[in-house]
């Protein structure tokens, strides 16, 4: 009876849900026409780069035509430049651009294959107010922070504590600075965290102040169980939040691996609806995950060709 229960909760608590009261931003997906696609995403980069490769039109027929999300890092430059100019490319098309924002101190303490971030929490304040402020008005998607949760089984309490003052900062930062930014606050996938545990992640970080959470980032669990989990999350939290899945490379779900697995493929292409708020290509697709898998060469964040056409061919 009891799990019947929760299940009809979970039911019930569904993306159309509306937005926490302190969520106070506009709508971004009235005010434009579709995303962004980047000529300048990494596989159009390496598409532009490798013209006569054999697999640079697939590519760029598969990958590079669809809208992929831009991750900006502590490598990226005067990041309120790096920012506004990427914004500025979708308003002027009238293009809804999504972004990530990964850069927090000590990334990745447990898998360190993603490590880095900012040097101190107080250079990754001052980042972050740049990346929210330099979007302004403008209508823009956020990713906020993927891995900052899975870490937190390496982690002492203070150094947890300090990471939610950081998140929470963050998402203050969206909230009063981004007044057309829908911003997510990364939550994991299906086989990371309890759903119950995510919702006192969230909740502890901030999550009432943005637009609602985003699941499988980066990784490959299928829609339909991202979508239970993400429920889940939402019934454990109380009061619904509208959430994304991140569906690049999820076409054949996980194999229980999530370092550069064989025999995955492309999901959903990138859409608002089906079955979460949105379904997004939040990771670049054919990067690599790390030195691992099949790109045991192939550094985390580094395009591979062969990658990219494993996911576009599947197994």
């Amino acid at each position: 009876m009891k799990r019947a229960l929760t299940l009809a909760l979970a039911a019930l608590l569904t993306v159309t849900a509306a937005p926490d009261p302190a969520f106070a931003a506009a709508d971004p997906l009235g005010a434009t026409n579709g995303f962004l696609v980047d000529p300048d995403s990494v596989p159009n980069t390496w598409v532009k780069a490798n013209p006569s490769d054999s697999r640079a039109a697939t590519i760029k027929a598969q990958i590079g035509n669809y809208p992929i999300a831009k991750w900006f890092t502590n490598s990226s430059g005067s990041i309120g430049t790096a920012v506004g100019a990427y914004v500025g490319r979708g308003a002027n098309a009238g293009k809804l651009p999504i972004l990530v924002a990964y850069n927090l101190p000590g990334r990745d303490a447990c898998g360190g294959h993603s490590g880095g971030g900012a040097g101190s929490d107080a250079a990754y304040r001052t980042w972050i107010a740049a990346f929210a402020d330099s979007i302004g008005t403008r209508p823009a998607i956020v990713i906020i922070e993927p891995d900052a949760f899975g870490d937190y089984s390496c982690m002492t309490s203070a150094q947890i504590t300090a990471r939610n003052a950081l998140l929470n900062f963050a998402a203050n930062q969206f909230a009063t600075r981004s007044t057309n930014t829908w911003a997510y606050l990364d939550a994991g996938n299906a086989g990371w965290v309890a759903p119950a545990t995510m919702a006192t992640y969230l909740r502890n970080a901030g999550v009432s102040a943005l637009r609602g959470f985003a699941v499988n980032v980066s990784n490959y669990y299928t829609t339909a169980s991202s979508i239970t989990y993400a429920n889940n999350v939402n019934a454990a939290l109380g009061s619904a939040k509208p959430f994304i899945i991140d569906s690049s490379r999820n076409g054949n779900g996980s194999n229980g691996v999530w370092c550069n697995p064989a025999g995955r493929k492309l999901g959903t292409h990138p859409q608002v609806g089906g079955g979460a708020e949105m379904l997004l290509w939040i990771k670049t697709v054919g990067t690599s995950d790390g030195l691992c898998g099949t790109a045991p060469t192939i550094p985390a964040g580094t395009f591979s060709p062969d990658l990219a056409m494993r996911l576009i061919s599947g197994p």
